[in-house]
Order: C-alpha cells, then structure tokens, then sequence
C-alpha cells in the first residue's frame, strides 16, 4: 500500500501560519527523505565499485611507488650524487615512506624511513603528529566549523597550528564560561519553563497518537491468526516510528488505518499543530545530518569534491573522474620509473625539484 500523503489541503490564502509551517515541513521531510534514498543507493553502488575499480589500481600505485622509493634509496647511496642532490633524495625517501607505511600499511618500510630520518624515525614522527592532531579534538565545535580544521591532512608535511586563531578562539570560550556562570535572569528562566513546557506537550502529541494506534491494533487479545499476523506488523511500524518521534510516519499510520481522516488534519487546532511543527522541524534537523554523513562517507573514499559529492550525480561523476585519474597516474608513474633507472635521468630531475618549505616545519633534517 503506498504511503499516505499527509497534507493540509486547503487553498493556501485560507492557512494560518501554523498550516502552512506544516505544510512545508512535510514536503522538505519528504523530499529529504527521496534525497536520502537516492544518495544511499548511489553510494552503496559508489562503494561496491571502489571496491573492485578504485582498490586495484591503489595496490598498483602503491607497489609503483614502493619501486620508486627503493630506486632513490640506490641512488642516495651512490657516490654518482652531490651532497645537495642527496638531500633532496632524502627529503623524497621520507616523503614517499611516510606515505606508504600511513595510508598502505608497508610496515617493512620503517627502517629505510628511519634511516634517513634524524628526528627519532618514523614511530616517533608519527607519535608528534598524532599529539598535534589530538590537540584539535579538545576545541570547541564551534571553532572546528569556523576555521575548517577538519579538513587539515593527518600526515607530517600538511599539518599548521594558527596560535593567533587559537587565541582568539580561547579567549571567546572563556568569555563564553564566564556568562554561564551568571545568575540567570528571570526573563532566562522564563524561557526555559516555556522550551520545556512546549517539550512536554509535543511528547504528548506523539504519545497521544501512539496510544490511539496501540489500543486500535495491539495484537496480544487477538485469537485470528492472520488479523494477528497483520497487527504485529502494523504495531512494528507504529513502535518503530514513536522510538523516532516520527510524527509524520504516526499521522500516515493512522490515516492508512483509517483511525483519521482528511478533515482531522484540516481541523487541528493551531497549538495543537505548533506541537508537531517542532517535532517536524527537529526531525527534518535529523535528516540534514543524516544526508551530511552520508556525504561524509562520500568523501572518505578520498579524491572526491565537496561540491561534487552533494548530489548522486556528482558522487558517480567524480568516483569515474578518479578512476580515470588513478589510471593516468599508474600509467606516468611506470613510464617515470622506466626512465629513472637511469642515473643521469635522475640528476636532472633532481636538478629542477625544489623541497617545499613548509616541511621543514617538522623536524625533517636533510
């Protein structure tokens, strides 16, 4: 049976403002609902293909990049190298070691990483950056969202502290502990009586629709088999919907049992309908966080946009566009190490390659 539509019908010059709240409140459930499926399904399939696409060209990138780091580490212990050459060399060995012990478990790498590493090797490398990054989880959310850290990279060449936004922010939060350790005013007061007052009676309305859906189709007095079958359906559903305080799937219910009609929802009163308007309003809060972690999962097969993962869409559009990328990069990765073995072709890359500064940030000594 398909689901019932729960909408107040009238023409829209005749609602009051509490209708035509929940009127939109429906319509964005809904449609964040359809949203949510869609996106789920895409990345279900986004997921399966990453699996079977995306996985073995990382190993063959992986391998390559193995390659390439035994290949420098040859070259460093050549006499064929001038001292400035040989640094670069070593600056790229720890570069390319970090990476593959970090994110493809190449733990017989250690050693080489720790060869050329004069700041304690690799474990101790990683231990200050884990430190560094562990800082961040003690700051506020708020501060999080404002200064975008939760896009900073956990490895040791991406990772930057900003003490003056730091400051700022630590100042805020004190300033912030401070007003909460004031007497509340009675205006304060009075506004929470009513926030948990209105809390209150929307837990009322959903019960109240809850029980009416409890006494009509509760199963246990039922002596036919299949009426009772159908009831312990029905009442799965209603107990599955009022765990969530889903007031929308508990209206559906009891118009597709027929326990309301049309001219109930036409007729609520309008504090009674402001009740549900808050529930609406907090369960379509939920969904927007669900549909966020959804995207968040998007982005943690890594390579992908946050523009382009917003939709199913772009989530299919930049999984093909990483593929086609992942290839390339095998492709020019094989052909460099093909030439690489060669020493002369070596220098001359190392000639034009310039350190970024910013790694020096982390103790790297070359």
């Amino acid at each position: 049976m398909a689901a019932k539509i729960v909408r107040i019908t009238k023409a829209k010059a005749e609602q009051n403002k509490a209708q035509k709240e929940f009127n939109r409140l429906v319509q964005k459930i809904e449609t964040l609902g359809k949203t949510i499926s869609d996106y789920r399904a895409a990345l279900t399939d986004i997921q399966q293909r990453a699996a079977t696409e995306l996985e073995p060209l990382r190993q063959q990138y992986f391998a390559q990049r193995a390659q390439l780091l035994n290949r420098f580490d040859r070259a460093f212990d050549s006499s064929f190298y001038k001292k400035n050459e040989k640094k670069k060399l070593a600056y790229l060995i720890q570069d390319i070691a970090f990476e593959l012990i970090s994110a493809a478990g190449m733990e017989e790498l250690k050693p080489i990483f720790d060869k050329y590493n004069q700041e304690g090797g690799y474990d101790a490398v990683k231990e200050n950056v884990e430190g560094m990054n562990k800082s961040f989880s003690t700051f506020e959310e708020g501060f999080e969202e404002e200064f975008d850290l939760g896009n900073q990279e956990k490895t040791p060449h991406s990772f930057q502290e900003d003490t003056t936004e730091y400051r700022e922010f630590a100042g805020h939060r004190q300033s912030k502990e401070n007003r909460t350790q004031r007497p509340k005013t009675q205006k304060q007061l009075d506004r929470e009586a009513k926030r948990e007052l209105e809390a209150r009676n929307s837990t009322k309305a959903v019960r109240t629709i809850y029980l009416d859906l409890v006494k009509a189709f509760h199963p246990d007095r039922e002596t036919d088999e299949a009426e009772k079958d159908r009831k312990t359906e029905i009442m799965q559903r209603v107990t599955e919907a009022y765990e969530k305080n889903d007031v929308l799937t508990l209206l559906r219910l009891q118009l597709e049992l027929e326990r309301i009609d049309q001219s109930h929802i036409e007729s609520l009163a309008e504090a009674h309908l402001n009740y549900y308007n808050k529930i609406l309003r907090e369960q379509t809060k939920e969904l927007e966080e669900q549909y966020e972690q959804l995207q968040f999962q998007a982005l943690a097969l890594g390579g992908q946009s946050a523009y382009l993962v917003s939709n199913p869409f772009g989530l299919e559009y930049a999984f093909n566009q990483q593929v086609n990328e992942f290839k390339k990069t095998v492709k020019n990765l094989k052909k460099d190490l093909k030439d690489l073995q060669y020493d002369e072709v070596v220098k001359t890359f190392l000639k034009s390659y310039i350190i970024p500064d910013q790694n020096d940030e982390f103790g790297f000594v070359y």
